[in-house]
């Protein structure tokens, strides 16, 4: 049989990647350094050998120990035992327990209890995958640590030893949480990125090495900064992947945080605040605004702000905070009216509006396109050309980047002929949305003409909206401001828009995509 594969003081159940397994603890390992969560039943965070000794399946000279996986518990709870402490943790994706193996099995093992070596004639068994890191965690997460002079030194110092506890305990890996850091003090500075470094241990040697640089506390600048330029594909942001920004506060800010929020909210990142000895009563004076917190935060909920009384005996509040920032289903920031709508522009391609107008039309429905973050598991454009007939000219599953859809739009080609515009609303409703109706993204639907409909559009666009749609209405030239009213999600004015001439469209387009995203954050309210 093959030996025990040799592991560390902190491999944790989630390190490893069978169902059983069993392993080699080393000896004298320190018991007040272990993680360990829950009591017979332990979280897959929990470190194995501490488990083991808490146990008693080991002693701190270490042993071989046999590990199962198990499902996630609602509760793992504390429990003091052979000098170790569990914590408490409220539901985790997976668990595990530990049983010792027997001598039989440690007998024929041979040198290898002593040396954590597979003895001679045995296949060694491949090393854990400790750089994979923690999967149930997935994230890209900026901390953005307080530089200015409102922490000093000495405090500053404390601040980096909680965040790289935080950043071990969540468990960095090339498949788990990537982190890096920001400073704020005068002028943010970006420290390392996401891509800078993919294991625990040298993110805890990255933020061991960052200087203090003093100066105001101007955290809006800096989460502003953060937002805008930290999660980017070539600095290491992941597609699909929660964009989480930790913002430590010593006291209060210098500038204002509610636009910066806003901007991180447009860009799909989930804020954190966490303050730290809050402003006293004298301090108060001197902070823009009270309500801080409330205004940066992703959502003003309870989840997102964090308080600590102070930089001292900080270690109970590691754990808390990494359950916050692994509970993927509480980021409700990720999705954003960017990268979370499906839009479909139906196309009047009747003789009245020419060919060279149509161009304006296209050109028209490219620079609202553009807006939107197109991909696989993005925002989704489609169009549908109609007369009396209607030609889907791509659906929302055609393509899945920005150059392809703008792409398709140059090349589509003017029909001419009459105008039947609720027969196209339910020919879309029908065959361009019906595909997508289960989908997680919100549907939009915009219709575009310049004239008189031959049929009626009251019932195909009720029916539409019926079917969670949100339609808007663009009329250009003779349409008729009754159709295209009767055709507008409710409240009518905000989603009919309507130009005397063709290359007037232009002037439409950032109210149309501000109307999207004001709909868009409405439905999520």
């Amino acid at each position: 049989s093959l030996a025990p594969t040799a592991i560390t003081c902190f491999t944790r159940g989630l390190d490893l990647r069978k169902g059983t397994e069993d392993v080699l603890c080393p000896a004298n390992c320190p018991l007040w350094q272990f993680y360990v969560f829950g009591d017979g039943v332990y979280a897959s965070l929990s470190s194995i050998c501490g488990a083991a000794i808490h146990r008693g399946v080991i002693t701190s000279a270490g042993g071989a120990v046999r590990v199962q996986t198990l499902p996630g518990q609602e509760n793992y709870p504390a429990v003091n035992a052979n000098g170790i402490q569990s914590q408490v943790l409220t539901r985790w994706a997976s668990s595990f327990s530990v049983t010792g193996i027997k001598n039989t099995a440690l007998e024929s093992v041979g040198r290898s209890v002593s040396t954590a070596r597979p003895s001679t004639g045995k296949r060694p068994k491949k090393p854990l995958d400790k750089k994979a890191g923690n999967k149930d965690c997935k994230a890209d997460i900026a901390f953005l640590i307080d530089g200015s002079y409102n922490i000093g030194q000495r405090r500053f110092n404390l601040q980096k030893n909680f965040v790289g506890k935080v950043a071990v305990m969540l468990g960095v890996g090339t498949e788990g949480p990537h982190v890096g850091v920001v400073q704020a003090s005068e002028h943010p500075k970006i420290e390392f990125y996401l891509k800078n470094f993919t294991a625990a241990k040298e993110v805890l040697f990255a933020i061991k090495e960052l200087g203090f640089r003093g100066g105001n506390s101007n955290t809006g600048k800096a989460l502003k900064h953060t937002a805008q330029k930290f999660f980017s594909l070539e600095n290491g942001a992941r597609k699909g992947i929660p964009k989480i920004i930790v913002v430590f506060l010593d006291g209060w800010p210098s500038d204002d945080l509610e636009e910066a929020g806003i901007v991180a909210r447009e860009f799909g990142v989930n804020v954190f605040i966490v303050s730290v000895a809050k402003p006293t009563t004298e301090e108060l004076g001197m902070v823009q605004d009270i309500g801080f917190v409330d205004k940066a935060v992703c959502r003003n909920n309870g989840f997102f702000s964090y308080q600590m009384p102070t930089w001292f005996g900080t270690t109970k509040y590691v754990k808390p905070l990494v359950q916050k920032l692994c509970s993927h289903e509480q980021m409700f920031c990720s999705k954003t009216c960017y990268n979370s709508v499906n839009i479909a522009f139906l196309i009047d391609g009747s003789s009245s509006v020419g060919d060279n107008n149509f161009r304006l039309i296209l050109e028209f429905i490219s620079n609202v396109a553009k807006a939107f973050e197109i991909s696989d598991i993005g925002s989704k454009i489609a169009a549908v050309q109609f007369t009396y007939d209607q030609r889907t000219e791509f659906s929302f599953t055609d393509y899945n980047t920005k150059e392809e859809v703008l792409s398709a739009i140059r090349n589509i080609r003017y029909m001419s002929g009459g105008t039947a515009t609720g027969d196209a609303i339910t020919f879309t409703t029908r065959n361009v949305f019906g595909p997508v109706k289960d989908g997680a993204n919100k549907n939009f639907l915009f219709v575009l003409t310049d004239g008189q409909s031959y049929d009626d559009v009251r019932g195909p666009a009720a029916a539409a909206q019926k079917a969670g749609i949100t339609v808007f209405s663009v009329g250009v030239a003779w349409a008729p401001l009754d159709d295209l009213k009767d055709m507008a999600s409710e409240p009518r004015e905000s989603h009919t828009f309507f130009t005397r001439e063709f290359t007037g469209l232009e002037q439409l387009v950032p109210d149309i995509i501000r109307g999207i995203c004001k709909d868009f954050l409405d439905s999520k309210q």
